[in-house]
């Protein structure tokens, strides 16, 4: 089984770790690339005004290292949500950071679709590899997790899609860690022009409370006239230290929708960018969030309109109970080329708890002179009215509230076409809500 050191990550552990790794020159210059850039950056603090609301000095990085040894591919392993009865194009299942199991239909295959671990890609298609990974999407020199993800990433999952083929049926991939795990997966998908496809990717742990490390980038790249739908249900166990860059990069007539579901992780910080870089770019964001007991979910979202006649929807919605907090800082950026740019984001917070808190943060930097942007915000707590009028109706308070909880999330679960998506969440969410008087 795959284990994570208790040696930190130092110079030692990052020789040992790169002596393993069976990659080309130019990989390996990004990974060292990327841990001068770890060595030199400090840790973020409260006094750095994107951190100023997430407080992290609990972590202690040197409790945990860059996973080693074998994987035991018997391990029992959760069962995923997102997959239950969809036929799928392909899957790929990771365990502490490592690759375990990777398969792709044969009619995609023969197709010239690209599925599976980074590594085995790179080194069968290593031009298609070395053309995407780390160019358009990802920065490991932005702060120190992103430079930590940059030297040791592994357990990578690679999407391409050539110029033309639609796949109608979804690939998924499940990342699992065990007690003081360490996940580093980067996943890559890649759409070239014409091209549609579906994504599924999904993170928890071996068991509700495990405890566990994540620092992971995503890249998603729509060519031109691609299609992109992604979902990723952010699942870990509730002693999870979760740290994510995920970026998405659309092109001229290119459309992405982007369904987040945050449910796990003691704390979570987590940047989520969409640039929109060709004209008629579009992009769709819906986010549910469900913290509960002393939960942290922090994630940024920007809409980076670099084009004209663009177009964004960011919608986020967040439920809290017990004393968790969420923080949503939301910025629409729109360049001087960005004229005609139609963006807009919201955040709605609904409060089970008087213990919870929600920060919501939009913004709006705009360089353009002829654009529609608007933002906006609500907090406010379940309705005491809704719930007397369910418990007339024969409803326990209990079950009222789940009614209005989903109620709530409802706007979202209609914006997914995926029925089993859908219902993965909704249920998830239900399953969470307590009883409060």
């Amino acid at each position: 089984m795959s284990t994570a050191t208790q040696q930190g990550f130092t110079q030692d552990t990052f020789d040992a770790f790169l002596a393993t790794r069976d990659e080309q020159d130019w990989m390996r210059e990004l990974r060292l690339e990327a841990w001068r850039s770890f060595q030199d950056l400090p840790m973020p603090s409260r006094k750095d005004e994107e951190w100023m609301r997430t407080d992290i000095r609990l972590l202690k990085l040197d409790q945990f290292g860059p996973p080693k040894g074998e994987v035991d591919k018997a391990a029992e392993l959760p069962i995923p949500l997102l997959a239950e009865g969809v036929q799928l194009g392909g899957s790929a299942v990771s365990y502490n950071g490592q690759n375990v199991a990777c398969d792709l239909a044969e009619k995609w295959d023969d197709k010239g679709v690209l599925f599976g671990s980074v590594e085995d890609i790179a080194r069968e298609s290593p031009d298609v590899v070395q053309r995407f990974f780390a160019q358009m999407a990802f920065d490991a020199h932005v702060d120190k997790f992103a430079a930590l993800h940059g030297a040791f990433w592994s357990g990578g999952v690679m999407l391409f899609v050539p110029r033309g083929v639609v796949v109608d049926e979804p690939f998924h991939s499940f990342a699992v860690t065990s007690d003081g795990g360490v996940d580093m997966g980067h996943l890559l998908v890649v759409l070239e022009d014409g091209a549609e496809a579906t994504f599924l990717n999904e993170t928890t742990g071996v068991s509700p409370i495990t405890a566990a490390l994540h620092c992971g980038a995503t890249e998603l790249i729509v060519g031109p006239g691609a299609n992109l739908r992604f979902v990723n249900l952010q699942n870990w166990g509730d002693r999870t230290w979760h740290f994510a860059h995920q970026k998405g990069v659309v092109q001229r007539d290119g459309a992405l929708q982007w369904t987040i579901g945050a449910l796990g992780s003691r704390l979570a910080k987590v940047n989520q960018h969409v640039a929109l870089i060709g004209p008629h770019a579009d992009c769709q964001v819906n986010g549910t969030m469900f913290a509960e007991g002393r939960q942290h979910l922090s994630y940024h979202t920007l809409q980076h309109h670099l084009a004209p006649s663009t177009h964004s929807d960011f919608l986020y919605k967040t439920a809290l109970q017990d004393r968790s907090r969420t923080v949503w800082r939301g910025m629409i950026k729109v360049d001087p080329d960005g004229q005609q740019t139609d963006g807009y984001q919201r955040n709605d917070n609904l409060l089970l708890s008087s213990d919870a808190r929600a920060d919501s943060i939009p913004g709006l930097e705009i360089e353009a002179d002829d654009v529609r942007c608007t933002h906006g915000a609500t907090t406010g707590k379940v309705d005491e009215e809704q719930i007397f009028y369910a418990q007339c109706r024969g409803f326990t308070r209990k079950e009222a509230t789940r009614a209005i909880v989903i109620g709530f999330f409802q706007q979202i679960f209609d914006r997914i076409p995926i029925e089993s998506v859908r219902e993965a969440l909704g249920l998830a969410i239900a399953q969470r809500v307590r009883e409060y008087e």
